[in-house]
């Protein structure tokens, strides 16, 4: 029988069944076979269940179907897209950081919404102005606020019938939101630090969960600055609102920085972030490496900051595994001496 992995709990797995099985969902394990060829299973992978105990709610997966699409960080399947979330007010919403997630999505392949929370502590016309400017870079926003209910109701229709994470840092208000779509689950939910200006971590794992309007929502983990791993010369690609001009420059290798004849380069809003993040991926492909010592990434307002790299023997632990192979050479040579 066919079901759907609902959530990842240690070495279970939660998986949710077709209708019309005696039970909706079973707790299971994984086949012996899957682990040894090494298959991963994460939320939102359609999976194949065999030796379901009705009773006790448990069974066992046999096999994993092929993804349609899979996102690395949390590491998740057959996404149909991702919600961003992000706060209007208290945390501040930062251009370079909302504009940095939209990137990170763009890379995965993923459609992207928005979803504008804590509209209740601005005016009307910040939210609207905030809706504006992100359908000119090419996306779906909606202001809304758990307090008021203003705008629930189009972010539901927006993610209706698929499967979707909502992702964006700490405190913006993602179990908030969940709270509100299902107030049954209860969620954890935590106040933004009036020293750091940034939520804290409520949400500690990955897990589904059914939306009113059809479909599933995941809320994930909140972090500040997605790792970009984008290639430089397909950089242009995370930005819609630019890369149709693209096939239009002079050079096919064109970075869109200083060449001649550059069809992209000039007065776009996001330019400015196209330029950094190149930057910052171009550092750390040529600079990024044993011998230079540092590694790049851009920080609060765009700025590039360099951090150092830790040596890997001086400040890592090297296994059990790898000590008995080195211990077990050295006694090989000394006998063939």
């Amino acid at each position: 029988m066919r079901g759907l992995v609902r959530a990842v709990e240690a070495n279970f797995y939660r998986v949710v069944l077709a209708e019309g099985e005696p039970c909706p969902e079973l707790l299971c394990v994984r086949r012996a076979r899957l682990k040894k060829t090494g298959q991963q299973i994460c939320v939102g992978d359609r999976v194949i269940v065999e030796e379901p105990d009705w009773q006790g709610q448990r069974g066992a997966i046999a096999a994993v179907e092929a993804r349609r699409s899979f996102l690395e960080r949390p590491p998740m399947a057959n996404l149909d897209g991702v919600l961003l979330v992000f706060a209007l007010s208290d945390p501040p919403l930062e251009p370079w950081q909302i504009s940095r997630f939209l990137v990170k999505v763009e890379e995965s392949g993923l459609a992207a919404v928005v979803a504008l929370s804590k509209a209740d502590l601005v005016g009307a016309a910040v939210g609207a102005a905030w809706q504006a400017r992100l359908q000119a870079w090419g996306y779906r926003a909606y202001p809304c606020s758990t307090v008021t209910g203003e705008g629930i109701e189009e972010v539901e229709g927006a993610i209706a019938g698929g499967i979707w994470v909502a992702m964006g840092p700490s405190g913006v208000g993602k179990s908030s939101l969940l709270n509100v779509l299902r107030p049954e689950l209860g969620l954890r939910t935590g106040e933004v630090s009036a020293k750091l200006r940034h939520g804290r971590h409520t949400t500690r794992h990955v897990e589904l969960f059914g939306v009113p309007g059809g479909g599933w929502l995941a809320d994930a983990p909140g972090f500040l600055q997605p790792t970009l791993r984008f290639d430089p010369a397909d950089l242009i690609l995370g930005f819609p609102e630019a890369r149709d001009r693209r096939g239009q420059c002079r050079f096919p290798d064109c970075e869109h920085r200083a060449e001649p004849g550059c069809a992209v380069r000039g007065a776009w809003e996001r330019y400015e972030h196209y330029t950094t993040f190149l930057a910052e991926i171009l550092a750390q492909t040529e600079r990024a490496s044993p011998e230079t010592g540092w590694k790049y990434k851009t920080g609060k307002g765009g700025t590039v900051v360099a951090e150092p790299l830790l040596a890997v023997r001086k400040y890592r632990r090297s296994s059990r595994r790898r000590d008995r192979q080195q211990a077990a050479d050295e006694d090989e040579g000394n006998f063939l001496r």
